[in-house]
């Protein structure tokens, strides 16, 4: 017997990435197509940014309902997850997309040190990203990039900020925030299933890091994440040719833990969504 494993492709990064690797999709269009390879591929979540066409970030609803309608129709019943990050705005323009209802958002419940900066995210714009999500029936993916962000994403869940069951992604990797360490990955999994016994979880680790923690987090019962958001090589001689590839490779590593790619319907399940619109 094996476990579905939900593996998360994060399609789309920054302008450095696209610059040291041009597959990286940035149009709608590229975005579209590189999240249908991936679904073919064994991904059942995408977790999208939008950028104008140069590459450059930005918030537009517009060009968010682009993206979102080409994946529906392309990829049916695939879990969409809307970034609330730094590269969608900033203060409450960082939520104007979450009127168009994807299935998920992620949300940072406290602020780390980027960098090259803070990632700010203040009490009252988590409350407010929180309350959106809540109002339109959106599943907030927690990002922990500290233990701190895990014991408030259980305060909120305690207290009703956070519906339903508690969806956790550990972000480890990104320098000035918390390193890749197995010992500390280890404790985030425990305080997790401690405060919220019925929480899931992703591992997504960044640039080199990004298929050793995947191993890890399928090797601790929880689920992937890859794409070129977190990291353009499948090796560190060799450039990722596409999101596709870089979903292969976790889904290649499965057996070894008993894990096989989660379908849309298993996915959907697990993470406590509505099953696909017939």
């Amino acid at each position: 017997m094996t476990t579905p494993c939900i593996v998360t492709c994060a399609v789309t990064g920054s302008l450095p990435q696209k610059k040291d690797n041009p597959a990286v999709p940035v149009t709608p269009s590229e975005q579209i197509e590189s999240t249908h390879e991936a679904f073919e591929a064994g991904a059942t979540l995408v977790h999208l940014h939008v950028r104008q066409d140069d590459g450059s970030a930005t918030s537009s609803p517009e060009r968010f309902a682009m993206v979102q309608e080409g994946i529906r129709r392309h990829c049916p019943g695939i879990i969409i997850q809307f970034s609330t990050g730094g590269r969608s705005g900033a203060g409450r323009e960082r939520g104007a997309h979450l009127a168009l209802m994807p299935d998920m958002a992620s949300l940072a419940t406290g602020s780390v040190n980027f960098p090259t900066r803070v990632y700010d995210n203040p009490p009252d714009l988590v409350d407010w990203l929180a309350g959106e999500m809540r109002e339109r029936g959106i599943k907030p993916e927690v990002e922990a990039f500290d233990l701190s962000m895990i014991f408030q994403a259980a305060r909120m869940q305690a207290d009703g900020r956070i519906p339903g069951s508690l969806h956790v992604q550990f972000v480890m990797g990104i320098q000035n925030a918390m390193p890749v360490d197995r010992r500390v990955f280890e404790f985030y999994v425990e305080t997790l299933k401690r405060l919220s016994p019925q929480a899931t979880f992703t591992g997504a680790g960044i640039g080199r890091h990004a298929l050793e923690v995947a191993r890890w987090s399928m090797e601790l019962g929880g689920h992937a994440r890859t794409g070129m958001e977190d990291n353009v090589r499948l090796d560190r001689d060799t450039l990722a040719p596409s999101n596709a590839a870089l979903v292969r490779q976790v889904v290649q590593q499965m057996p070894e833990f008993g894990r096989r790619p989660a379908t849309v319907a298993e996915a959907r399940a697990l993470l406590g969504l509505p099953p696909v619109s017939e």
